[in-house]
């Protein structure tokens, strides 16, 4: 029986798609497990995919693999060719291009859209970013929009004057650069949080230890010849790498401690 394999999270546009499904064949010549690139799009919940007994390399955000709800184990982790060759990401925090918005102070007062509260990227960061501010000043902003799903309908929000700022997964923005140059140039960074661990390939628990030792050799070593090097590239990424669970932990942390203080969504 073949596994499946999705990469949502990731898939900014049917071309990227197609290229992660690209990606997850060779890994299934590779490692010879049989994968089956299935669609999951929004608005169907991500839960329900990481919650599948079939599940054979799906993104999961690093905020639910760390606070445990999920009965997954993980592959390897993307390393961004836009970073330092760790796998770590950051959100930024952006506006319209045309946006009278020049600081994260001049949006203060104004509307803030999120994503979904399970994430990091889109909400998490977010929280922990404000989170001081917040407890100094109180409210930050007259309106508080989401969920919003996915990064793709943060884009549309401020493109279509719903929000005025925003978060953008730095991963998904690289990807965005390379595939929607327009688009991204609609787009203004006015701040970026802290780099924090990167949502990572995961597999339900019930997949054998053997098998994943496979699909993960496969990442790993992907980078090790022409055709892999090619994929990567393509996904702006330099490779994968080994997980190190415990190093997740930071995001639970930091979103208890936006819960203790009170701050229970971005506004």
């Amino acid at each position: 029986m073949s596994l499946v394999a999705n990469a949502r999270m990731y898939a900014v546009d049917a071309a990227t798609a197609a290229v992660w499904s690209a990606l997850f064949a060779r890994v299934a010549a590779l490692s010879g497990v049989p994968l089956e690139v299935i669609a999951h799009a929004a608005p169907a919940p991500l839960e329900g995919l990481w919650r599948r007994d079939d599940l054979g390399l799906a993104f999961i955000c690093g905020y639910p693999f760390a606070s445990g709800g999920f009965r997954v184990q993980p592959v390897a982790a993307p390393v961004p060719a836009s970073g330092d060759g760790r796998p770590l990401y950051a959100s930024h925090l952006v506006v319209r291009a045309d946006s009278a918005i020049a600081t994260l102070q001049d949006s203060f007062g104004r509307r803030i859209g999120w994503t979904v509260a399970h994430s990091q990227s889109g909400f998490n960061a977010i929280r922990t970013h404000l989170l001081a501010r917040w407890q100094a000043r109180g409210p930050l902003y007259a309106e508080s929009t989401g969920p919003l799903l996915t990064p793709r309908r943060v884009i549309e929000a401020l493109l279509a004057d719903e929000i005025d700022i925003g978060p953008l997964d730095s991963y998904f923005h690289d990807l965005l650069l390379a595939t929607e140059p327009q688009t991204a140039a609609g787009l203004r960074i006015v701040e970026t949080t802290a780099r924090r661990p990167m949502p990572l390939l995961v597999a339900s628990d019930g997949v054998g230890e053997a098998i994943v030792a496979r699909l993960r050799a496969a990442l790993l070593t992907a980078h090790q010849d022409d055709e892999g090097r090619a994929i990567l590239a393509r996904l702006r990424l330099s490779g994968f790498a080994a997980v190190e669970p415990a190093a997740y932990r930071v995001l639970v942390e930091e979103a208890d401690a936006a819960d203790r203080a009170g701050y229970l969504q971005p506004g």
